[in-house]
């Protein structure tokens, strides 16, 4: 018998390291964002108003040198009208992630569920939603992506 492996198909190997190559920015801050949230769990822990935590955090993103925004308006439309005002994201970083900061006992399917909405309404691709009451934080953050 003569068994014959298979030869890796090196067809596309060129646009997959491409496609890696150019990651789009909101995977490169991702890590500075939720090092930040890290961070700011670190310092002050679990059990205070999502105000503080908010306050903290952009205080870390701002040493970490990201962009970022606080409390940006996002208007959309119904049927080509104007609807105003349809939320306010908590930040967006790097003009291109939206952070949305809870500090309750549970996230839940509903807040996922918001985010996404959310993310789809403004255009974003990446939202990251963190949960600072729970212990690690690592452990609450959601990453929801919109047609990535």
């Amino acid at each position: 018998m003569n068994f014959q492996t298979p030869q890796p198909n090196a067809e596309g190997a060129e646009d997959a390291q491409r496609t890696q190559k150019e990651q789009p920015i909101e995977n490169d801050c991702s890590h500075g964002i939720i090092g930040a949230a890290v961070e700011v769990q670190r310092l002050l822990g679990v059990g205070l108003l999502e105000s503080a935590y908010s306050a903290a955090f952009a205080i870390e993103l701002a040493e970490r040198g990201l962009q970022f925004d606080r409390e940006v308006p996002i208007s959309g439309q119904y049927k080509g009208r104007d609807l105003g005002i349809l939320y306010r994201a908590d930040f967006i970083v790097q003009k291109t992630v939206i952070v949305e900061l809870k500090a309750m006992d549970a996230v839940t399917d509903i807040h996922r569920a918001q985010l996404l909405s959310y993310l789809r309404v403004s255009g974003y691709k990446l939202g990251l939603l963190i949960n600072f009451h729970a212990f690690p934080v690592v452990k609450c953050i959601h990453r929801l992506v919109n047609k990535l």
